[in-house]
């Protein structure tokens, strides 16, 4: 029977998003239970962290689940999740202060921001057509098919660009985030270092989202030429 060793990409991708989402649940975890000497929560965090910065027309929401937070620029509303709006861990300002650094990013109209949310369209609409195209075209088993991999190739480079470019989004929204908490007193000594590992790890998660989808790609690219 043929082994396709190039499923070994796809599993290394699956690998590694599973250890850096385990990561940072488990650090998340940890820090969740050591309380901020401020004892401000995550939503407090955030409106200070806002308005120091002359943020004001960006409102501060209460969102469910767990490590749902993020920043909707379209609506200028930061949304909390369960585990930080009320929360006053360090952990939870942490990630608070994470979600107000891409507030800030809009707001100065940082570069890579602007990229990342001008490329969405065409990265949803590359997730959307790119596997079926491919399908297809692996189905047809015709020369002619080659158009049709080609294509969703390309259109899957759509999202694998998108995942490089949050890159520089997501760590430099964690710097902005340290900073401004240590500058701010809201966090004190270690409490600082604990945020940083919480949001080390969360940025993790971004870097084996980008290897995965790079890795399929790669795979993809390997299979567009075996089909020629």
């Amino acid at each position: 029977m043929y082994f396709d060793w190039t499923y070994l990409l796809v599993l290394a991708g699956m690998v590694l998003s599973l250890l850096a989402s385990a990561m940072v649940k488990r650090t998340y975890a940890k820090y969740e239970k050591v309380r901020s000497m401020s004892g401000l929560t995550g939503a407090q965090a955030a409106e200070k962290i806002l308005r120091s910065n002359g943020i004001y027309d960006v409102s501060i929401e209460h969102v469910e689940g767990n490590l749902t937070d993020h920043y909707d620029p379209g609506n200028k509303v930061l949304r909390l999740s369960d585990s930080v709006y009320n929360n006053s861990s360090v952990a939870a300002i942490g990630v608070a202060a994470h979600e107000c650094g891409h507030a800030v990013q809009h707001d100065k109209s940082y570069a890579p921001l602007a990229i990342r949310t001008a490329i969405v369209p065409a990265a949803n609409i590359g997730a959307a057509l790119s596997w079926p195209l491919i399908l297809i075209g692996l189905m047809i088993g015709m020369k002619s098919s080659s158009f049709l991999i080609t294509a969703g190739i390309l259109l899957f480079s759509l999202s694998v660009l998108f995942q490089i470019v949050t890159l520089p989004v997501e760590f430099n929204a964690s710097r902005r985030a340290i900073r401004v908490l240590s500058d701010m007193g809201i966090l004190y000594g270690d409490e600082v270092k604990d945020t940083k590992k919480v949001l080390f790890a969360a940025a993790l998660t971004y870097v084996a989202a980008a290897a995965g989808s790079i890795l399929q790609l790669v795979r993809l690219i390997m299979i567009g030429r075996r089909n020629d």
